[in-house]
């Protein structure tokens, strides 16, 4: 294990709905409330990008960092990928997600949005910076490994990161640098552990720290198996739905919520550092925070594992 690997808090807040125009749009007074609270209620790492919303999740989140403590805060931010200003995945009148999105891992590039982050973030220095949506891209990605390697050494930033949704990608640049974090939304959760077998024992070998995103799948392991209910952004199909459905019986035996199962779950793993925690509303920042407060009896696992709900060896102490 890496002797300098970089350390994060265990809790922190996602910006991509919170902040960002994903979802519902809310106002800077909202979006203010939500970072508020999640200050309060101890949580000092905050994970931002340049996609989400084009900048204003970053701006949003620096209006409120500057009344803060930097000191008190871990801040991570991504390179790679942005969209117009303001503006949601799917284009004003466009037919086709993201087609308003564009990548540039270039030298230069990666120069330029790591400067446009700090000014919009209202910061000197940035404790984590991801290589974002790397999935295909592993090969134009680590055009911009050297330029963030330069930042790292200057003190500019404090480590360097990858973001994907898959972990293929992840696997393969672990293997072409030196990299202090990977940032897997929705793979390592109670439906979908593919980032367990390889990426996950990877990164505890090589003292990476792993930051877990997406714990609910996109909606269904907060809203559990209702009608509309999203697994991955799309309606969930009725395989997941099933076994959402088995999971949340055997949940109810116990007295757990689905969610609160789901949020301790991803904490389980000895490579996760960071557990984020998404939230358009201070009460859902709230609801959050409190369920990883409560008690999960080791029997709940025991019994998902007997019914083949998760594999025998996934470890689940918190």
């Amino acid at each position: 294990m890496r002797s300098d690997a970089i350390a994060l808090p265990r809790l922190g807040l996602g910006t991509a709905a919170a902040l960002g125009v994903m979802g519902t749009a809310i106002s800077d007074e909202a979006a203010d409330a939500v970072v508020a609270t999640a200050y309060a209620r101890g949580i000092r790492f905050f994970d931002t990008a340049p996609l989400y919303g084009g900048g204003l999740a970053e701006e949003r989140l620096g209006r409120v960092l500057r009344t803060l403590p930097r000191d008190d805060i871990v801040l991570s931010t991504k390179t790679g990928v942005t969209r117009p200003y303001r503006q949601a995945a799917s284009p004003p009148g466009g037919l086709r997600r993201r087609s308003a999105d564009v990548w540039d891992y270039s030298p230069e590039a990666t120069k330029r949005s790591v400067a446009l982050s700090l000014e919009r973030l209202g910061v000197e220095r940035l404790d984590l910076v991801h290589l974002h949506d790397v999935d295909g891209r592993v090969d134009q990605a680590m055009a911009a490994y050297p330029a963030l390697d330069e930042l790292r050494a200057a003190g500019v930033i404090a480590g360097i990161g990858i973001g994907a949704n898959h972990v293929d990608a992840p696997l393969a640049l672990l293997e072409r640098g030196r990299f202090d974090a990977v940032l897997v939304p929705g793979r390592y959760t109670l439906l979908d552990q593919t980032a367990l077998p390889a990426l996950l024992p990877l990164a505890l070998e090589r003292g990476v720290r792993i930051v877990i995103g997406g714990v609910f799948n996109s909606g269904i392991l907060a809203t559990g198996a209702v009608t509309g209910a999203k697994y991955n952004y799309r309606d969930a199909p009725p395989e997941v739905m099933k076994k959402v459905a088995e999971i949340e019986r055997v949940c109810a035996a116990h007295n757990v919520a689905l969610s609160t199962a789901a949020l301790h779950f991803a904490l389980g793993h000895p490579a996760v550092a960071t557990l984020v925690l998404g939230g358009q509303t201070p009460q859902e920042v709230e609801r959050n925070v409190g369920a990883l407060s409560m008690k999960v009896p080791q029997a709940l696992w025991a019994d998902l594992k007997a019914a083949h709900l998760l594999d025998a060896d996934v470890p689940v102490t918190v």
